[in-house]
């Protein structure tokens, strides 16, 4: 699906109750899961020991930190939707459901789905509840479904 680009985030408000787009494939690799690892000080085995993750894990290998998978919201959501302008600053202003349904195991790739849930318009800025869904390649149910909440201010 292409870019989306729309000129202000009050354009958004034609695009709600719709997909806005579905990102490119990305590859989720050891080293990445590693470095997330040092950087949260999550270290737990499932995520670091390959030896110990294909004999002990249900999964057979080791998987990503739900985190981590969350953590790449916005770099999908900057494949999906550029706003031209009318803008001061995007903030990340939270989540309200957060599920991961299915472990991304080490070398998957994984892409991610918007729809638009919500917007509405705020004293001071625009709110925008999107529904974000990563897939796993190959995998039979998602790895992360979020309602991610993004403020915009003008």
């Amino acid at each position: 699906m292409p870019l989306l680009e729309i000129e202000t985030p009050r354009s958004l408000t034609d695009f709600v109750g719709r997909e806005i787009g579905v990102t490119g494939w990305f590859t989720v690799t050891q080293d990445r899961i590693q470095q997330f690892a040092e950087a949260t000080e999550d270290r737990q085995w499932i995520h670091l020991d390959r030896e110990r993750a294909a004999k002990e894990s249900p999964y057979g290998a080791t998987i990503a930190h739900g985190f981590l998978t969350l953590a790449l919201m916005s770099h999908f959501m900057s494949q999906v939707l550029h706003i031209r302008g009318g803008l001061r600053m995007i903030v990340n202003y939270g989540l309200n459901r957060v599920r991961f349904p299915s472990p991304v195991p080490a070398g998957s790739r994984i892409r991610a789905r918007f729809t638009l849930q919500s917007f509405k318009e705020l004293p001071d800025s625009m709110e925008a509840v999107f529904l974000a869904t990563v897939e796993a390649e190959n995998a039979a149910k998602p790895s992360c479904v979020a309602e991610w909440v993004i403020r915009y201010y003008v």
